[in-house]
């Protein structure tokens, strides 16, 4: 069987963390979960330049890792940048691997009350609640998968614990 590199897209706080775990419980692949490595790597994270490109180079460097060891691979932050999304493509082919896009979506006043006051609620906000300049930065930068990318649509505002597919 193939390997799968899963790539999600979305708000923060539209809920990719949750379908990340469903989609792990449901195939075995890893989770890369790029708050739990930002929160394990760096004591005081800042989120500025010099440590995204430190996280996303380690990131890359264990999906390219796994994959090529035959493992699946969920590689859970805001793939928000059409960019970013073919570079870890690139990075699955080398590897044999597919890939596919889930793109959770939830309307953007639910996304961002959960990820700017709602962290206490949830396990999946390890970093705590962020700030609404961040929020308002990072979602207002989404580039939507394209239709060529077939992204597989999911709603982050119901229990989906029945992912068709997984």
């Amino acid at each position: 069987m193939a390997s799968f590199l899963y790539l999600l897209v979305g708000y923060p706080g539209s809920g990719k963390t949750t379908v990340s775990k469903l989609i792990h419980d449901k195939t075995g692949a890893v989770h890369l979960w790029a708050d739990q490595i930002r929160k394990e790597r760096f004591i005081k994270p800042n989120y500025g330049h010099a440590e995204n490109t430190e996280l996303y180079n380690y990131m890359n460097e264990e999906t390219a890792r796994l994959l090529s060891s035959g493992q699946s691979v969920i590689f859970d932050t805001n793939f928000n940048f059409f960019a970013d999304r073919q570079r870890l493509r690139s990075i699955a082919k080398k590897n044999d691997a597919k890939t596919a896009i889930i793109w959770v979506k939830a309307p953007l006043a639910i996304a961002k009350k959960r990820a700017t006051s709602q962290a206490h609620n949830q396990d999946s906000r390890v970093l705590g609640n962020m700030s609404d300049l961040d929020f308002e930065r990072l979602s207002g930068h989404l580039e939507e998968p394209r239709p060529e990318e077939n992204p597989i649509i999911v709603d982050g505002t119901v229990n989906n614990e029945n992912l068709i597919g997984f």
